[in-house]
């Protein structure tokens, strides 16, 4: 039953991953917002509703590993193997705005987290503790990242970044977007939101099933399968999505996840009721930090700031190796 979950669960998820793009595109163009907004809003938000469900379900339940081994886990996955496995079917173009604005804004919300969740280390305390207070303050920095994100939305579209930049190619990357009437994009976006949130959890409830009939612990659980599971709506969005000419609803998508995730998924968790942090440690969130900066990096220093294939083969190999360090450390 577990093995027709995890099957059913990616099928839903891929149907609505082409459904979301294909609407959101059009809501982007036929409205003139910046597709990067659609990426860090209605897509980011749409393929992290698993995580939020997760999470929060997970922090109600007593299961605080998995709740933030989850938002963790995610975000590390969605940095390193979705940006990577995106880029290696087509490479990404970064706008100048991402690269000087919304990643580093990603890095600094994984470095509140590292901040937070540093009990012992910072106030000498016996564990730590992401509480109510932690948790509002997230809640705040994802009130401010909403108000830089409407204006963006007000200032107009943002343009690629490439040395040589040929406005014809972009005119007709515009051309391949869709032009679909108001009702079918809503009907798309609704759609594929529902399909990519009930085949996430389809996923969840298999790959959690299996793991725990293995004896694997909450943390390992919350970091690697259910991260990988929640995350799959985005590996699929960023994919398509890059594959239809679309890189900012790509990287966008990224990028909205890890701040949702971070600020209103864990800030919503923790306001709820406090999350004791056991199995997770600092070289999970260092990690976290040091996913973020790397995808900064290979954008702004390497190849006209676009993700190459061979980065994302190299951010790809991150992940595993990553992975590979908990299963020999559990």
């Amino acid at each position: 039953m577990n093995i027709l979950f995890l099957i059913g669960g990616l099928i839903l998820i891929l149907l609505g991953a082409n459904g979301l793009t294909d609407g959101s595109a059009s809501v982007a163009k036929r409205f003139r917002i910046p597709p990067i907004v659609i990426g860090l809003t209605i897509v980011a938000f749409g393929t992290s509703a698993p995580e939020l469900t997760v999470s929060v379900s997970s922090a109600l339940k007593g299961s605080a590993d998995i709740a933030i081994g989850n938002v963790v886990g995610s975000n590390i996955f969605n940095t390193l193997m979705i940006v990577g496995c995106t880029a290696l079917f087509a490479p990404i173009v970064i706008t100048r705005n991402t690269l000087r604005k919304e990643i580093p804004l990603c890095i600094l919300s994984s470095i509140i987290l590292l901040v937070c969740a540093n009990d012992v280390f910072l106030d000498k305390a016996s564990e730590n503790i992401l509480n109510r207070v932690d948790g509002l303050l997230l809640l705040c920095f994802f009130a401010i990242f909403m108000g830089y994100t409407f204006a963006i939305a007000s200032s107009g579209p943002s343009k690629p970044i490439t040395d040589n930049a040929q406005p014809a190619e972009h005119s007709a990357e515009e051309e391949e977007i869709k032009s679909l009437p108001w009702w079918k994009s809503t009907l798309y976006i609704i759609g594929g939101l529902a399909a990519l949130i009930y085949g996430g959890q389809l996923f969840v409830d298999g790959a959690t099933g299996i793991a725990r009939s293995l004896g694997v612990s909450e943390s390992i659980i919350g970091l690697t399968l259910v991260a990988g599971g929640t995350s799959l709506p985005e590996l699929a969005t960023s994919i398509v999505a890059a594959l239809k000419k679309n890189p900012e609803i790509a990287i966008g998508n990224v990028i909205g996840s890890n701040l949702f995730n971070i600020f209103f998924v864990l800030g919503c968790s923790a306001s709820i009721t406090p999350l004791h942090l056991s199995g997770i440690t600092n070289f999970d969130l260092f990690t976290l930090v040091g996913s973020g900066i790397l995808l900064w990096f290979f954008g702004l220093f390497f190849a006209k700031r676009t993700i190459t294939r061979i980065e994302g083969s190299i951010m790809v190999v991150c992940y595993i190796a990553y992975t590979l360090v908990l299963i020999y450390n559990t």
